[in-house]
């Protein structure tokens, strides 16, 4: 797996497997169908549901990952009588790569999480275009279509901000991701929003990590602890090409160590967001 820890880089191949790609290229055909049926080109019926003709042509071939709420709109529009919209537990697999599945599923269970990003925004807090930012540095590159279903692979993983009862989420981002501008100022600009919007909700806390700071608790680089609602704590860090999973409670332990440390040198939550809304009105 690795799309976990700071999940900024894009470094995942594509690893989609036949039967995912079974999957979308079934829920691309039905949709087409239901669409020709009712009379509708592909530009009309994507200005019904919301979105544009290239997105609905790309899930058609099934190429793009369709959210849940894409399919809802879908059906209602087609008049589809829930046929549709029922595909929606059939794509909620299919749309993460095989190396990130079970990192999703976990996210999904956790009751808590804490995550250090050293040289991007965290993955769970990037926007959509600070992700396909990423993914379209990567070397060597990645085709659109690659680019995208990993895009939406990040963004479902989002869920867990909406998730009833909320698990208590804390990351710790070094202060460098707040200026580098990847994407551009405007992307920058929209994910520093982003920054603030999450952080205002009660059970995150975002907190900077000073570039000054003359001691450091995780020069390792970025990982993640999660608690599950069954089962032993875990940790998840993140290298170059791959990343690794630890389950054994001796090193499950330095990790909590580690970011314990980091937590106590980064600025406090409030101090943080009053820093990223000073590095917005700079941006």
């Amino acid at each position: 797996m690795t799309d976990a820890g700071q999940s900024g880089s894009g470094a995942e191949e594509q690893d989609w497997d036949e039967g995912a790609s079974d999957v979308l290229k079934t829920v691309g055909k039905q949709l087409k169908l239901w669409r020709e049926r009712a009379g509708l080109t592909q530009a009309e019926f994507g200005k019904k549901i919301g979105y544009g003709e290239e997105q609905v042509s790309s899930v058609e071939r099934g190429r793009r990952v369709p959210k849940p709420e894409f399919l809802n709109a879908a059906d209602e529009v087609l008049g589809a009588g829930g046929l549709l919209a029922a595909m929606k537990e059939d794509v909620k697999q299919a749309r993460y790569p095989k190396k990130v599945r079970e990192l999703a599923r976990l996210e999904a269970e956790a009751m808590e999480l804490g995550a250090y990003a050293s040289t991007f925004v965290h993955g769970l807090l990037q926007t959509e275009d600070y992700t396909r930012a990423l993914y379209r540095m990567h070397r060597p590159p990645l085709d659109e279509e690659t680019i995208e279903r990993q895009v939406a692979a990040r963004m479902a993983r989002q869920e867990i901000f909406n998730r009833c009862p909320a698990p208590m989420l804390s990351f710790v981002q070094e202060e460098v991701t707040l200026y580098r501008p990847l994407g551009g100022r405007l992307v920058l600009r929209r994910q520093l929003e982003r920054l603030l919007e999450v952080g205002q909700l009660r059970n995150v806390e975002i907190q900077v990590m000073p570039t000054a700071r003359e001691d450091h608790g995780a020069p390792g680089g970025p990982f993640m602890l999660l608690e599950p609602k069954s089962g032993p704590k875990m940790a998840h860090a993140e290298m170059q090409l791959f990343s690794r999973a630890f389950t054994d409670r001796k090193d499950v332990r330095i990790f909590e160590a580690r970011y314990g440390i980091i937590r106590a040198q980064a600025l406090s939550p409030r101090e943080s967001l009053s820093l990223i809304e000073k590095v917005l009105g700079e941006t």
